[in-house]
């Protein structure tokens, strides 16, 4: 395996995670093929059991944000809505295979603004707009034809004018409390460093870790 370019090492004194994590993302940007944005959020349900599944980072706060965090939006009666509401915490995971390198997140989440999801909605394709109103996320369909009829109908009720945002459907923020850096290495000997904090507005501290 060829060596993979090495970023900057990110485990400097002061170093903001969120600045690390947005200069890997624009790179990712500009090497993978797909959907650099794409994470695998973990929730756990009522018993306990853990769900993962893939979502889109659609936001990560600027600096004047004191609860910075990662943005993704579904259908709040969806089942990783229904768990991250009941549980209020959950965990992420960007792995870029073009670059060798990947970024845990943990910690909290809080729902967005209606203002916020206002806009992001607004900013949405006309089909993806009309699915959020057509599909009852997580929930038993009898037929691909049942879906099919739900999108035409909803299509042909807002055929005219805007499509307002349906009341389920919103977004939530990962206000993390730990940020860990991977970065692959020969032999399997990986740069880890993790930046942990339990408040939001105490300074972050980083850790070096055993690959």
């Amino acid at each position: 395996m060829q060596d993979a370019a090495k970023p900057a090492d990110p485990f400097v004194d002061g170093a903001d995670p969120f600045g690390v994590f947005q200069a890997w993302m624009a790179d990712a940007e500009a090497s993978e093929l797909n959907a650099p944005n794409a994470m695998a959020l973990a929730t756990v349900d009522s018993g306990g059991l853990p769900n993962v599944r893939m979502v889109l980072l659609k936001g990560l706060d600027e600096a004047d944000v004191q609860s910075r965090g990662f943005v993704f939006y579904t259908n709040l009666e969806s089942q990783k809505g229904r768990e991250v509401l009941a549980a209020k915490k959950a965990a992420l995971l960007f792995h870029w295979k073009s670059l060798r390198r990947q970024v845990r997140v943990r910690g909290g989440v809080e729902a967005v603004s209606d203002a916020e999801a206002d806009a992001y909605y607004a900013s949405r394709a006309l089909g993806s707009r009309i699915g959020a109103w057509a599909s009852k996320q997580s929930r038993p369909l009898e037929s691909r034809y049942a879906l099919e009829k739900q999108v035409a109908l909803y299509g042909a009720k807002y055929a005219i004018g805007d499509v307002p945002r349906p009341a389920h459907w919103s977004g939530f923020r990962v206000v993390p409390k730990e940020i860990e850096f991977w970065i692959d290495g020969a032999f399997r000997l990986h740069d880890r460093i993790v930046f942990r904090r339990e408040v939001t507005d105490e300074p972050w501290e980083a850790t070096r870790l055993y690959p």
